[in-house]
């Protein structure tokens, strides 16, 4: 195969033109200079590549009305991304139920069903609870009154506990299922769980006896933490102030090395998460050289969503919308025990620890800290969001011909000179005026 003068391609002595070539006929031929002849000098490829490279930067240098709205996206970016791909305020959603009962056959059972949970299985779930609950501080105040303080008594009103927990557990039509070795009170051991509601608490306590680090709530929830619980030895702390902090992890690190005290429970996430995601771990738990056994909780949602969101719903809401449900459906997993290796940092010592908790409870972990979840930017630093305005403002001044604002320090203080150069010039003025007036009276 060979190439032809004509741009043509020869197989074999055949003409065999390619797609999108053609070759030059005669009558072309006789045409091409007359194609190809123009008026005036011709200009060199330098020149010309020169020329081509100016109008491309003419032109992209020229700017629309639109390519000026969109040069603002850069400070937009920030919300529009926080919006779209909003990774930390998906830990704390609740799951919707699909709606399945819109057809003409379905809904009659759904309406069969809402009479059944609301008028039938409710109240018989609320007397179960109130004559559980009553028995529980009937038999409380009976040992308060007749008991003295001391192990025969812990071990009495533990059982208590554990037994109002199970009633609870019953009034959700509670389906849990333990996997592992039962948890048992030794030193140097510290129990660690994810977080999903108040409930997670009763779950495992129906189950073994645990005392446990919590937040202390206010109403009807802070007595049951003060009076009942406080026979397991619990300790409460409010997550605002850092000195019941540091209070309450030096009484952790005294229960941890108690030889027969009950296992100490932790949720090192500190909040609630929605059971799909698992927060940062606090450390507090694993820099106190115990060991740690994880535990990991996961629950189905086939009928009811047991995630607690504080901040839009009350626990009695919450307790209600269990009560009203068909069951609670949960798995409990509690792991091998694990203990910091040589070399490993308390942090990353608590990420493993999430790893092993995350993988068994099928959960997607996340950087966040959840203490952000209480955190108010716009109280804590009123300054950061207001420069951002100041940028976005000095953007559109820009776009429309004006100079920047003046910083607010930086306006305060040109007020400040502008007033001290008024009175220094009136000062002047004044005295002046009275050189004048002595000038005057010596010449008279």
């Amino acid at each position: 195969m060979v190439e032809t003068s004509g741009g043509s391609l020869t197989h074999k002595g055949r003409g065999a033109s390619l797609p999108g070539l053609r070759g030059v006929s005669a009558e072309d031929k006789d045409q091409e200079s007359a194609c190809v002849t123009r008026e005036g000098p011709t200009k060199g490829d330098a020149e010309i590549d020169q020329l081509y490279a100016d109008a491309e930067d003419k032109r992209l240098t020229k700017t629309s009305l639109l390519q000026d709205v969109l040069n603002i996206s850069n400070v937009l970016t920030d919300g529009v991304s926080a919006m779209v791909d909003d990774s930390f305020n998906k830990c704390f959603t609740s799951t919707r139920p699909e709606p399945w009962n819109w057809n003409i056959y379905l809904w009659p059972i759904w309406v069969v069903g809402v009479i059944l949970r609301y008028l039938v299985l409710f109240p018989i779930r609320a007397l179960m609870i109130l004559l559980g609950f009553n028995s529980l501080m009937g038999c409380f105040l009976l040992l308060e009154l007749a008991l003295p303080k001391g192990p025969f008594k812990m071990r009495v009103q533990r059982r208590l506990v554990q037994w109002m927990c199970s009633a609870w557990v019953a009034s959700w039509h509670g389906v849990i299922r333990y996997h592992g070795p039962k948890p048992t009170p030794g030193p140097n051991r510290i129990w660690v769980s994810n977080h999903t509601s108040m409930i997670d608490y009763v779950v495992l306590c129906s189950y073994s006896p645990f005392a446990v680090i919590m937040q202390l709530h206010h109403g009807w929830i802070a007595f049951l933490q003060t009076r009942i619980l406080a026979s397991l030895g619990c300790l409460w702390f409010n997550r605002t102030e850092v000195n019941d902090r540091h209070v309450v992890a030096t009484r952790m690190r005294e229960h941890v090395n108690q030889a027969d005290a009950i296992p100490l429970l932790i949720f090192p996430e500190g909040t609630c998460v929605n059971n799909e995601y698992t927060v940062m771990f606090k450390r507090g738990a694993f820099d106190i050289g115990a060991t740690v056994c994880p535990i990991a909780i996961k629950y189905n949602k086939i009928f009811v969503d047991a995630f607690w969101n504080s901040r839009r719903e009350a626990f009695g809401k919450h307790l209600f919308r269990l009560m009203t449900s068909w069951a609670l459906v949960c798995d409990v997993y509690f792991l091998e025990p694990q203990s910091l290796q040589p070399g490993e940092s308390p942090a990353e010592f608590a990420g493993r620890v999430q790893a092993m908790i995350a993988k068994y409870a099928n959960l997607r972990i996340v950087p966040w800290d959840g203490y952000l979840k209480y955190y108010n930017l716009g109280e804590k630093n009123p300054g950061l969001i207001e420069t951002r305005r100041r940028v976005l403002a000095d953007v559109l001044r820009g776009y429309l011909g004006k100079p920047p604002a003046p910083a607010p320090g930086a306006a305060a203080a040109a007020s400040a000179a502008a007033g001290g150069g008024a009175g220094a010039e009136a000062k002047g003025e004044k005295d002046k005026g009275a050189a004048a007036g002595s000038t005057g009276k010596k010449d008279l």
